[in-house]
């Protein structure tokens, strides 16, 4: 007798579900330019010189150009002012060439974040964080834009199970950005769930009784292998850079997720890098190609639809 293989979960691969989304996205707008004279506008609007926000405002940049959009980019300095920023984002609400506005957090202290993100026009705010669209997410109401994390983690979850309707869900994290907005999406798919956090009781056997696991917590590699129930989809949103042991190692990107040992058990599990991360920017590309088309009396693209 041969001894049975191990058991490896199947890898969602997000990089290839996102290029695939931005190659609809393209479609979808050389369709709006030929039939409606129509070109999508994003603004994305950087204060200050954080590294990491000016390396994702370029691929942003980058991408919206790709797709045959039209990019605004919109750099300003660290000491920019909250009435400088507030001016700015009015020029873009009253902009009829600007169908979707995007402000890179973090912003420097003197600015308070969330009187900007309030200050968009709803259906502008692309990242879907204004609180008209967190009630319109939360209400189940049509023309909600939804934050594109958890938005790329239902596409990637409906990919692998087409419908979700009677799955156990458990959300792991309950940020406004990740946690919050999913379990919402989770329920409109009729999942039954739950919200847990690091104050949960028992944490590793609330997991155990979930079909479907995100991860969004923010700690690396904190839920382990044991706590799935076999066969379980992991959907792994966190990203946590792990240093070198040694000065001559390099560093390491993970998950929320023990990968090593979650792929032992889970039926489906994203991987860190190139599950979950590549699907923001594309959410975010065709969140505003349905917004340019709201912005139009428009019907959203059909091959845009969750």
């Amino acid at each position: 007798m041969t001894a049975a293989q191990p058991h490896t979960a199947k890898l969602i691969d997000g990089k290839a579900f996102a290029l695939g989304l931005r190659g609809r996205v393209a479609e979808s707008v050389a369709r709006l330019k030929l039939d409606h004279d129509l070109t999508p506008g994003l603004a994305v609007v950087l204060v200050g010189e954080d590294p990491a926000s000016a390396v994702y405002v370029r691929s942003k940049h980058k991408a919206t150009v790709e797709t045959g959009m039209a990019s605004f980019e919109h750099k300003l300095p660290e000491t920019t002012s909250q009435e400088e920023l507030l001016s700015l984002i009015h020029q873009l609400n009253t902009d009829p060439a600007v169908h979707g506005i995007l402000v890179q957090l973090p912003l420097p202290k003197q600015i308070d974040s969330h009187a900007v993100i309030n200050a968009i026009d709803p259906d502008k705010d692309v990242d879907g964080f204004h609180v008209v669209n967190v009630g319109r997410l939360a209400a189940g109401i049509d023309g909600a834009m939804v934050p594109c994390t958890p938005l790329g983690s239902l596409m990637l979850l409906k990919d692998v199970h087409g419908s979700l309707a009677g799955m156990n869900a458990v959300v792991i994290g309950r940020s406004n950005i990740v946690g919050k907005p999913m379990a919402h999406l989770l329920l409109q798919e009729s999942c039954t769930v739950t919200i847990a956090h690091s104050r949960t009781r028992d944490l590793p056997a609330v997991v155990r009784g979930a079909d479907i696991v995100v991860a969004a917590v923010g700690r690396p590699e904190m839920v382990k292998g044991d706590w799935l129930k076999p066969g379980a989809t992991v959907i792994d949103v966190g990203i946590n850079r792990i240093a070198p042991a040694t000065p001559e190692g390099k560093a390491r990107l993970v998950g929320d997720v023990d990968f090593a040992e979650a792929v032992q058990v889970a039926g489906a599990i994203t991987p860190v890098p190139g599950g979950v991360g590549p699907m923001t920017i594309a959410c975010l590309l065709r969140n505003t190609v349905v917004a340019a088309c709201a912005s139009n009396g428009l019907p959203a693209p059909a091959n845009l639809a969750l």
